[in-house]
């Protein structure tokens, strides 16, 4: 169970990331720490890389169970 819920939340949490990149494209949003501004090319990288780690996180959350061997 344990497994489950922590493939559903990274999942969601990684999507969330995905979308806030993808806005923060097309909305043109900058961001600032300290004196240092973030260029948009790190959202061109993240966007898809956190949008991958999602959909990994939904197929390792509905492939089938391994069987434990008996015996």
């Amino acid at each position: 169970m344990a497994h489950k819920l922590y493939l559903v939340l990274s999942g969601l949490i990684f999507f969330l990331v995905s979308v806030l990149h993808l806005f923060r494209l097309v909305g043109h949003w900058p961001i600032v720490v300290g004196p240092w501004t973030i260029p948009h090319a790190l959202s061109w990288v993240g966007c898809p890389a956190a949008l991958g780690y999602s959909v990994w996180a939904a197929w390792l959350l509905r492939r089938p169970a391994k069987r434990q061997p008996t015996g």
